[in-house]
């Protein structure tokens, strides 16, 4: 109930207050099981993307915004799913959540980076996304935000008006050509997760860098954090899945 008055309540005001466009809804299924894989440029991207959708969606989100007085009271409301990225039961506890959500015929919001970009570029992408898909067998429907940057740049708790924000959402990922393969075969979800990152970048048109965001620990806003100029030794199927599928 509360998400729905949140909406109500917020949907006129960002519609005032910034140029919103929306590209693309009619390849989001109006019923149905459904995970949205956006990019993600400024902690608002969790604010613009569920006022442009007739459907409610439910974000995996860090749980460091549930520990702060500042955002925990938005994302209790809006029922979203806090996820403990150091793995365990907790993370265990909340992809169950997600699975419900979509066992439900919900729609579920995760960024496949992980995290915010630190400099605007578009990131590799963690195979949480891929995980969920593949375990609950849904489709995945690739999404570009742009110039939420310029409306909360990073380090500003503030929100910009009159800014221009596009919201594209792209053709549905398919993922019923892996029906006979298995969520844990890490081929499978590295080539799902490349095909779900190469659409995000043709629908952002932002720059892709083949290596994983660097995460921040800071709820809001945050100093700018350096890209290595090396690739970093991830190993991305090493790492729990709670860590692979939550944003920030």
């Amino acid at each position: 109930m509360a998400y729905w008055v949140l909406k109500v309540l917020l949907s006129p005001l960002f519609f005032v207050c910034w140029r919103v466009r929306v590209e693309g809804r009619e390849h989001v299924p109006g019923r149905g099981p459904v995970i949205l894989a956006p990019n993600h440029i400024s902690f608002c991207d969790s604010f613009f993307l569920p006022l442009v959708m007739a459907r409610k969606v439910t974000f995996v989100a860090k749980a460091e915004y549930f520990d702060s007085w500042k955002t925990a009271w938005f994302f209790r409301a809006a029922g979203q799913i806090p996820m403990r990225r150091e793995g365990g039961s907790a993370s265990e506890r909340s992809l169950a959540a997600a699975r419900d959500v979509l066992h439900g015929g919900g729609v579920l919001g995760i960024y496949p980076e992980g995290t915010r970009s630190p400099d605007g570029r578009l990131y590799r992408g963690h195979t949480g996304v891929a995980r969920l898909a593949l375990d609950c067998r849904v489709p995945v429907v690739p999404v570009g935000l742009v110039g939420t940057d310029e409306v909360q740049p990073r380090g500003s708790n503030m929100m910009r008006p009159f800014r221009r924000v596009p919201v594209r959402f792209g053709p549905l990922l398919d993922v019923a050509r892996y029906e006979s393969v298995s969520s844990a075969d890490p081929l499978a979800l590295r080539t799902l997760t490349d095909e779900l990152m190469f659409e995000i970048r043709s629908l952002s048109g932002q720059e892709y860098v083949d290596t994983y965001a660097k995460r921040h620990n800071v709820v809001g806003g945050s100093e700018p954090v350096r890209v290595p100029a090396a690739p970093e030794k991830v190993d991305d199927e090493a790492q729990p899945v709670g860590a692979a599928a939550a944003g920030s």
